[in-house]
């Protein structure tokens, strides 16, 4: 591990710093907050079921995590949404993890309120509250997904150095698979996911695999993602510091949906065979785009070559949403450490 000569307490307030080929500040290390506790939901979505079965996996088995750590941190398992998942439906009346922006956490409990409103606020008070000093460190939520999009690290941050390391140490021990840390653009505000209810959070999302069904090689990347999350967690506490590197980061630009009929509003083409799959594939202007029902091709009509993902996501249909649409850039993420008990002593005199 390098050696730290200059350190600061907290992480800018910025947009991830974008390489534009300077040499990285390798010397400067960021020392963050011990994260105490963890929170790895599933079930969120009553029908991914790589989610539900790890969860219960690991409420059978929660001492065997990292029993060698002198100081692990507590983890708690969460089946976020149960009716659903007893259902194997994506949700009862609303889909759950659009339901934690601070409106839909704050907004009125009199009248009919939807099932998964009144979860979102059971979980925000065991969680958080979202905002607040009291929340959980870092909120791990697992999803899958039908597209072709291997392992996907899922943030409303490009500069959150907690989940964009969990990425990089995810990557050197699962080689094998294929993984993208995607950035959503959102305010803390307007956030609407489970994992934003943490200090730290991100949704680890995998594919492909049906919705309503378990594939064991789809569950064992899960699997395997998790532990390392909480490898890297106890490694983290214990004092190990991280280096700096380079990230690739995949910002969410904009969503596209199909093609539709001026009145019944019904889609009247597919993804077209040759876009089918190929996430994160760089999509150029009048490149293959939709297939109508009647033989057409449709071309991309965008002014640049973006990355699609979430390609013909079966739960998206309803979303209005065919996929999504993202611009990659390298970010620099730096070196970082925790801070020590007196390091947080005197921070807390300094406030």
């Amino acid at each position: 591990m390098m050696q730290p000569r200059q350190t600061r307490a907290t992480p800018p307030q910025c947009s991830g710093r974008e390489v534009a080929g300077d040499k990285m500040e390798v010397d400067e290390v960021v020392r963050l907050p011990r994260l105490s506790r963890v929170a790895v939901c599933g079930g969120t979505h009553g029908n991914e079921l790589s989610g539900v079965y790890l969860v219960r996996e690991l409420l059978k088995g929660r001492k065997q995590v990292m029993e060698e750590e002198e100081r692990p941190p507590s983890v708690l398992t969460v089946l976020a949404n149960p009716r659903a998942v007893q259902q194997c439906r994506r949700y009862i009346d609303t889909d759950l993890n659009r339901c934690f922006t601070h409106a839909a956490l704050k907004g009125p409990s009199s009248g009919p309120v939807p099932y998964e409103t009144t979860r979102s606020r059971e979980l925000n008070a065991a969680l958080g509250p979202k905002g607040s000093p009291g929340a959980v460190e870092l909120v791990c939520d697992l999803h899958n997904t039908t597209a072709n999009m291997g392992l996907c690290l899922i943030a409303y941050s490009d500069c959150d150095w907690i989940c964009l390391h969990i990425f990089r140490h995810l990557q050197r021990k699962m080689p094998d698979v294929p993984m993208r840390y995607i950035h959503f653009d959102v305010s803390n505000k307007e956030s609407y996911s489970l994992d934003s209810v943490g200090k730290h959070g991100f949704a680890m999302e995998i594919g492909p695999q049906p919705h309503g069904v378990v594939r064991s090689d789809v569950y064992a990347a899960m699997k395997a993602g998790v532990q390392h999350m909480l490898d890297w967690v106890c490694f983290f506490n214990s004092g190990s510091t991280f280096e700096g590197e380079y990230v690739d980061v995949f910002t969410m630009i904009k969503h596209i949906d199909y093609p539709r009929d001026g009145e019944t509003r019904n889609i009247t083409a597919a993804i077209h065979p040759q876009l089918q799959d190929r996430d994160f594939c760089l999509l150029h202007p009048e490149d293959p785009l939709f297939q109508t029902f009647s033989g057409e091709t449709l071309r991309y009509k965008g002014s640049e070559a973006l990355y699609p993902f979430f390609i013909n996501e079966c739960a998206y249909y309803e979303k209005g949403i065919a996929l999504s649409l993202a611009r990659k850039r390298r970010v620099m993420v730096p070196a970082i450490r925790v801070q020590t008990e007196r390091e947080e002593e005197e921070e807390e005199e300094e406030e």
